[in-house]
Parts: structure tokens; C-alpha cells; sequence
């Protein structure tokens, strides 16, 4: 398989890049690091990048940031980057990917356990998680050409065995489910 994953220098990433590498070729993108930069807060950058990479058969977005602290200092500025840069980055990538993805392709996307089961001082990020959580059950009943969508959600990946991160990320990108939230760690 051709896979394009995003975010590969990060700790999820680290742990993914060399056992895919094994299997599969990889190519890698980022907005400071990889083989491709992108901004996935940008429609047209994500657009640059499908044109870019042809003929992939998945893609695993293990990138996007939001906030943590207090609600009582949470900003506009917190909630639109959060959105932006998680939300709108990571769903952003399927609705402009969909059509460039292989027939039969994946779509993986990391939401995190906050979605599901918040803590305190991590509002911006629940609604972020939430949100993707909700986009990839609704998105695997509309995406055309056998083309799945599912989210790994995991939760503190420093304290996750990594052979449990690798077979969460392998069930989604090589197995045959759609519209699964994959809990990890939780």
C-alpha cells in the first residue's frame, strides 16, 4: 500500500513510521518536517498535497493541536485554533482526499479519549475530539467508492505499550471496518 501519514514526527507518528516503512511505502508530510509540507488548516494546502501525492491508498492524520486549561481562560482565539487546526485539519483532509484516494483507500484520523471522556481543564480539546469523533461516524455512511474512514483515539500515548498503538493504527488502515472509534489506553 501507499500510505501518506501526517504528523509523523511526532510521538504517534515515531511509533508508526518504522513498522508501516516494513510493509508498506510511506511518504510523510508536515508542516515543519517530512518528505511533503502542508498546512492542514488549509484547504488549499491539503489541496496542494493531494495533487502533489497520487495514488495513495490510505491516509492517517496523527497531527493537530488544540488547547488545555482552565475554562475560565479559554479565548475565542483558543476555540478557533483548535477547531482550525484539529477539527478543520484533520476532517479537511477526507473531504478534499476523498477525491483523490484510491478506490477502497482509508482515511485514519487521532481524535483522543477527550471526546469521549473528558478531564477538567480540557474543554477546547473534548469539543475538538468530539468532533471528529461524530465526523467519522457520520462520514463512513457517505464516503463513495468503498473508500473507510476511522479515528484511533488514544489516551496518554507516553504510558501506552506501543505494540497496542500499532495494532489500533494497523486494524484501521489494513482491516475492512468503517466508522469505528478505535479506543486506546481507555
Amino acid at each position: 500500500m501507499k500510505i501518506l501519514i501526517i504528523g509523523a514526527s511526532g510521538m504517534i507518528g515515531r511509533i508508526l513510521l518504522p513498522e508501516l516503512q516494513k510493509k508498506h511505502e510511506i511518504i510523510t508530510a508536515g508542516r515543519n518536517s517530512g518528505d511533503i509540507r502542508v498546512d492542514i488548516s488549509s484547504f488549499a494546502s491539503i489541496e496542494n498535497l493531494f495533487k502533489e501525492v497520487k495514488e495513495l491508498d490510505a491516509v492517517v492524520c496523527v497531527a493537530g493541536t488544540t488547547f488545555s486549561g482552565p475554562i475560565q481562560n479559554v479565548t475565542n482565539e483558543h476555540l478557533i485554533s483548535g477547531i482550525q487546526n484539529k477539527v478543520l485539519g484533520q476532517t479537511g483532509l477526507v473531504i478534499v482526499g476523498q477525491h483523490y484516494l484510491n478506490d477502497g483507500g482509508s482515511f485514519t484520523l487521532t481524535p483522543g479519549k477527550m471526546g469521549e471522556l473528558p478531564a477538567p481543564q480540557n474543554t477546547v480539546k473534548a469539543l475538538a475530539n468530539g468532533a471528529i469523533n461524530s465526523f467519522v461516524t457520520a462520514a463512513a455512511m457517505d464516503l463513495e467508492r468503498g473508500i473507510r474512514i476511522n479515528a484511533v483515539s488514544p489516551g496518554l500515548v507516553s504510558i501506552i505499550p506501543p505494540q497496542d498503538v500499532l495494532n489500533a493504527y494497523f486494524h484501521s488502515i489494513e482491516g475492512t471496518a468503517s466508522g469505528e472509534i478505535i479506543k486506546l489506553g481507555y
